[in-house]
């Protein structure tokens, strides 16, 4: 049974996804560009966006990430509800 703290983290990560897809997005990248520039799969990076899947993301990935998409990171945690 999830907890409502489970809850809340599965909220985030779909959340922070969804930031990412949007970022992603507004540069005119696709996921396939976004993971060649920081050295993830394909499937990995749309597993992130997915707004019903979770999966692990390192803190130095989600830096790339913000790199790559010229954000800083902080932009990527304001979480919208």
């Amino acid at each position: 049974m999830k907890t409502d703290k489970t809850t809340k983290h599965l909220n985030q990560y779909r959340q922070l996804g969804l930031t990412i897809a949007y970022y992603r997005k507004l540069r005119g990248m696709t996921q396939l560009q976004l993971a060649e520039a920081v050295n993830l799969s394909r499937t990995h990076i749309s597993t992130l966006e997915a707004p019903n899947m979770q999966t692990s993301l390192s803190l130095e990935k989600l830096f790339d990430i913000a790199d790559a998409l010229h954000v800083p990171v902080k932009n990527l945690f304001e979480l919208r509800e």
